[in-house]
């Protein structure tokens, strides 16, 4: 993202606007008159956001953000002319007309959607120690947007959120003190998943560390799903659009 606000920048201080970007390796276009190098600085992009906050509202710069964590390799050049394009035109948010305020902002809903499911389809484990686990793998780089909604509603539990697909999960430590409402977070990454007491594939903890009233929980919880699913009415066509099948590997009651 700050690659991004610093080629803004040298598009302003070099009066010309590029017509899109490029990261670094990816093939030219056939037809290219002038290449120009952006270099990524904190400086650089702290000033454009500084002048992007006087010209969006704070719902629009929190779509910028959201958009950039899609992973979507085709943002770069939408994202630039939006952002470039906000400095000259007024309520530009709100110009969906506007091809790359379309793209950026709709960018960002699926985001938004993810997390959303996210927060409603990830099931914990527990372990011996009393730290549950739970892995993900989402299509959107969006672990960082949910973990102040398990602080707040797991705040007196320890638990473990891994990103498969990316590698690296979020630690929460509860507070020992119970006057304080919050714990700790902590990024972490293993240096050999393949040691990981748990399955990255299904994310299923090892029997071994395991809680022995976690197999009890998991059954009842199979058992209620099955229980409350009414066979007359059903309809595997709004299942799988309220709940996708990517997700189900890691949903106990899809297991």
């Amino acid at each position: 993202m700050d690659g991004v606000l610093s080629a803004v920048f040298d598009a302003y201080f070099r009066k010309q606007q590029p017509e899109m970007l490029l990261a670094q390796g990816e093939q030219l276009p056939l037809f290219c008159e002038e290449v120009w190098q952006v270099t990524t600085t904190e400086e650089k992009a702290s000033r454009v956001w500084a002048g992007l906050e006087k010209h969006l509202s704070a719902e629009a710069l929190k779509l910028l953000m959201v958009s950039w964590q899609s992973e979507d390799k085709e943002l770069s050049t939408p994202l630039f002319h939006y952002i470039y394009k906000a400095f000259q035109t007024k309520n530009i948010e709100r110009n969906f007309s506007d091809s790359d305020v379309l793209y950026v902002t709709n960018t960002a809903r699926r985001v938004m959607h993810e997390q959303l499911r996210m927060k409603q389809f990830i099931r914990f484990q527990k372990a011996k120690d009393g730290t549950y686990l739970a892995v993900v793998s989402p299509d959107h780089h969006v672990l960082p947007l949910i973990i102040d909604h398990f602080q707040d509603r797991f705040g007196d539990q320890s638990w473990l959120i891994y990103d498969a697909k990316r590698h690296y999960g979020y630690y929460y430590a509860a507070s020992p003190d119970p006057s304080k409402r919050r714990g700790e977070v902590i990024r972490v990454t293993f240096e050999n998943e393949a040691s990981v007491p748990f399955d990255l594939s299904n994310g299923k903890l090892n029997a071994d560390i395991l809680s022995e009233n976690d197999h009890l929980f998991q059954e009842l919880w199979r058992t209620y799903f099955k229980a409350v699913c009414i066979r007359e009415r059903m309809n595997p066509r709004k299942q799988l659009q309220d709940m996708p099948r990517r997700y189900w590997k890691y949903m106990t009651e899809k297991q």
